[in-house]
């Protein structure tokens, strides 16, 4: 993730205007206020236009950018979210599923960067989520930023998923013969 290391990259120019979502899980809402304003610090200083979509837990993080990657017009998105460890395993399944569905759209080219915190307590919470740390939502802004760059250098053009022709189906004459 960008910000990790001495060597941080800058912030892509584009050309041409680019649109962003946040997608934001604001289960802690003092975590997810320095996460929004940390990214979109990040979007703004790279004068790209952005939108914030909140949904109920970092589970619902990747459908969300799946189904807005989808049925919507933005060129990357932003991961935000923050998962703190209890008494359970339920701690296991949403972080390896939260980043287990973001890295499979990732593999299918859309532009996401994560930004889930995952922590085993609050105060480690509250230093992950600091708006001066470019290794979470900062970084997970310039991440999406960088990818959808590339995807621009490599064609920008979104394919489609799935069968790209019409399937032919059996049956008789009188109803629809194509999928």
């Amino acid at each position: 993730m960008a910000g990790h290391s001495d060597n941080d990259m800058c912030l892509p120019t584009f050309t041409d205007p680019v649109k962003v979502a946040i997608v934001i899980a604001p289960y802690y809402t003092k975590i997810s206020n320095a996460q929004l304003a940390s990214a979109r610090g990040v979007l703004d200083r790279a004068g790209v236009q952005h939108e914030t979509i909140e949904v109920p837990g970092s589970l619902e993080i990747p459908a969300a950018v799946a189904l807005a990657h989808r049925m919507s017009n933005f060129d990357g998105f932003v991961a935000l979210g923050c998962v703190i460890r209890g008494r359970t395993s339920h701690y296991d399944v949403v972080v390896n599923e939260s980043a287990r569905g973001l890295m499979l759209l990732g593999l299918q080219g859309v532009a996401v960067g994560n930004g889930i915190i995952t922590v085993e307590n609050m105060e480690q919470a509250e230093e992950r989520a600091d708006t001066e740390r470019l290794d979470t939502a900062g970084g997970a802004a310039v991440a999406s930023l960088h990818l959808i760059a590339l995807a621009r250098r490599f064609g920008g053009s979104k394919k489609t998923v799935g069968f790209t022709q019409d399937i032919l189906l059996a049956g008789d004459s009188e109803g629809s013969t194509t999928a």
